[in-house]
């Protein structure tokens, strides 16, 4: 049996994030620059977006671009915003044909300006579509995120628009970036590393983990369904005991 048909259907989770890492040791090792691992990568993150949609993954959402990493050399840099406008171009129809909504988190003003067009108008072109969520996080950073949304409390706080007293963790997560969305099930990290590096800290305080030893650029659909069956496996206790479930 392979590993799709071992997949029950019944138990996919809502909330799949990846954090998609090792394309520059995939190209290292091909002998090529980082840029050209980054571009290779772009075929998984096909893959994987159509793969989620045939699984019913409601939401899924893609460490692309951190804060820090504004701090790589600027070649490389400016060769994923190149990427990025390019990518965005040519996987529109992709979008349009699996009713895919685009999303974005994180500092979209700090962009190049032809990527934050580019951005805005696939956003704009898919907000109607509802069969997933696709979410890309980029230029962003977790603790960026929390200090925005403790601000925005501030100020309401300091407006009397709330008391501190009712400050809960739903106010909270109404002025995150993801207030739309549900917590993440599933947080998948490609490479071998295992670090959470910055990435969505508030909402994946009871997902599921599971890191692939598979650099970004070799991930395939198996490797997808080899992390939901794993999902699958475990007893999600949300702090009750296993009696309690049952």
């Amino acid at each position: 049996m392979s590993l799709k048909e071992q997949i029950n259907t019944s138990k996919i989770p809502q909330h799949v994030a990846i954090i998609m890492d090792g394309n520059g040791r995939w190209a290292k090792s091909q002998g090529m620059m980082r840029a050209f691992g980054h571009e290779n990568g772009t075929k998984s993150v096909k893959t994987v977006i159509e793969t989620s949609v045939k699984l019913g993954i409601g939401y899924l959402t893609l460490y692309a671009f951190s804060t820090e990493n504004w701090k790589r050399p600027k070649l490389e840099v400016n060769a994923l915003m190149r990427l990025l406008v390019k990518s965005l171009r040519s996987e529109l129809p992709l979008f349009h044909s699996k009713k895919v909504r685009l999303n974005i988190i994180g500092d979209i003003n700090s962009l190049p300006d032809k990527a934050k067009r580019e951005l805005e108008s696939a956003i704009e072109e898919t907000k109607d579509y509802n069969e997933m969520v696709l979410t890309l996080a980029l230029s962003y950073g977790a603790r960026e995120e929390l200090v925005n949304t403790f601000q925005e409390i501030a100020d309401k706080v300091k407006n009397n628009l709330i008391s501190p007293h009712l400050i809960t963790e739903q106010v909270i997560k109404e002025h995150l970036y993801t207030k739309s969305m549900p917590d993440v099930d599933l947080l998948i990290r490609t490479s071998g590393e295992q670090r959470i590096s910055n990435f969505l800290l508030w909402q994946i305080a009871y997902a599921e983990l599971f890191f692939s030893p598979v650099l970004w650029p070799d991930f395939t659909a198996e490797h997808l369904y080899e992390a939901i069956l794993n999902y699958q496996q475990r007893e999600r206790r949300f702090g009750k005991t296993s009696e309690q479930l049952t």
